[in-house]
């Protein structure tokens, strides 16, 4: 059988230390030593209560990456006193998760001991191997202690899901960064301490903001400056990091994104937001985002006609028109130069005037259609191709508009057996405005003639 992964082991001999990844060598030991996640980790908080009480119960860590989830992970093992198995969802099957139950269960057996069984990156285990982690955990042979960058809602079972805590993990703040930063910049034992080096106030606010808040990237980032910067002349042999080294130790900055997962779902929904809410800045930026993130701009193209329907209208007819034109422009040139029309559309349908009177009423006409399908079509309103037919008085009294001076009858075209039913409210805003009181008119008039016939 594979070898486990254990994720818990420390790198306790020197060689081995030396060669780790900085980001490794400086992983905290105690949850003292641990940065960010106030809201868990201060005391009186849930996974302070849950160490210093050593209360086991299933948790599931959620959060973006370089956030603190293994790191939280190890300390509560190391920290509670138990049996700890560790494996990587990424390359462990059925076969692992079998022999860490009969392990947990041995245990448990001679040692009377308990069993965390840390699953990193659980969302990466299919149905199956979820439905068989099930019984294990509700029976108390292991306490699951996974961790995922992906909801668990959309990512694990729901009945494995029931059985445990989930504690939602930030994103490091640019404070968080800072300390990390300047306690790996002194420490001589596991961080840069050996290696004097300083960075400039440029190179420190560039290499926080470009982070994103995942410490993991901001570790692997600060090394690589340090480590190929040549020390200066002179006793102390400080380096001396500038803001292009740093920008040239990065490359790119870290872009939290994921085209199939909820980041995807956030970011298009902020998009959408931020158009509604008619602030041409926040769409552009949600959009840049989206677009550095490698979304398929088709896609996007394709929301923004939906919002020029839902959130636009007919307050301006001419958005579906600008946002089709976009689409079209982006075939053809595709990026980036097709990029800017989307930014335009994008940018159109903010400014434009907003009105969803065309989106609430088409939802109520499909839900009264739905309950009235079955309404025959009033005579006047059907076709008579045939004789037959206009016998049937199929098409009989129908008046043809276009035969009236005004190009407009006040006729009735519902079902019989329906209610008057008004679906669409016009707002006083952009195009709807110039036909509101020209719609309350004709249905006045409409009402009024059908009221006489009664």
């Amino acid at each position: 059988m594979p070898e486990q992964i254990n994720l818990f082991q420390r790198l306790d001999q020197k060689g081995a230390r030396e060669k780790a990844p900085l980001a490794e060598r400086v992983r905290p030991n105690c949850l003292e030593e641990f940065v960010g996640q106030e809201h868990l980790t201060k005391p009186g908080k849930l996974i302070h209560r849950l160490i210093k009480n050593n209360q086991l119960q299933s948790v599931i860590l959620w959060g973006p990456p370089g956030c603190g989830k293994t790191t939280l992970a190890r300390i509560i093992a190391s920290e509670t006193q138990t049996h700890f198995i560790a494996l990587s969802a990424v390359m462990a099957g059925t076969r692992e998760i079998r022999a860490a139950t009969e392990e947990a269960r041995t245990q448990w057996v001679k040692q009377k001991s308990r069993t965390w069984l840390f699953l990193d990156e659980i969302h990466r285990l299919n149905k199956a191997q979820q439905d068989l982690l099930l019984p294990h955990v509700e029976n108390g042979t292991f306490y699951l202690l996974g961790a995922t960058t992906e909801n668990p809602s959309f990512e694990v079972i729901r009945p494995l899901l029931s059985r445990a805590q989930v504690l939602v993990l930030e994103p490091l703040g640019g404070h968080h960064l800072e300390s990390i930063m300047e306690r790996v910049l002194n420490d001589k034992e596991r961080g840069l301490g050996n290696t004097p080096a300083r960075l400039t106030e440029e190179a420190k606010q560039y290499l926080v903001a470009a982070s994103g808040g995942d410490a993991r990237v901001l570790l692997n980032c600060l090394e690589m400056a340090v480590v190929t910067t040549p020390p200066q002349k002179g006793e102390t042999g400080e380096r001396i990091i500038d803001v292009e080294i740093m920008k040239a130790s990065l490359c790119r900055s870290a872009v939290h994104y994921d085209k199939s997962g909820e980041e995807h779902f956030n970011l298009i929904s902020a998009l959408h937001k931020s158009i509604r809410g008619s602030d041409p800045d926040a769409a552009l930026y949600w959009l840049a985002r989206m677009l550095n993130g490698g979304e398929d701009p088709i896609y996007i193209a394709r929301r923004l006609m939906r919002m020029a329907s839902e959130d636009v209208g007919l307050a301006d007819p001419f958005a579906l028109l600008e946002v089709n034109a976009a689409l079209q422009a982006y075939q053809l040139m595709g990026s980036p130069e097709g990029d800017l029309a989307l930014a335009q559309a994008a940018v159109y349908l903010a400014l434009a005037p907003k009105s969803n009177a065309l989106y609430k009423a088409f939802g109520h006409a499909r839900s009264v259609a739905s309950r009235t399908g079955a309404f025959p079509v009033p005579l006047h309103l059907r076709n008579a191709p045939t004789g037959l037919m206009k016998n049937l008085g199929h098409g009989k009294d129908y008046q043809y508009p276009h035969d009236h001076a005004s190009g407009w009858v006040p006729e009735r075209y519902f079902p019989d057996s329906l209610e008057t039913v008004y679906f669409f409210d016009p707002v006083s805003r952009g195009w709807e405005g110039k036909f509101r009181d020209i719609i309350a008119q004709r249905r006045r008039t409409v009402e009024s003639k059908r009221n006489n016939k009664i």
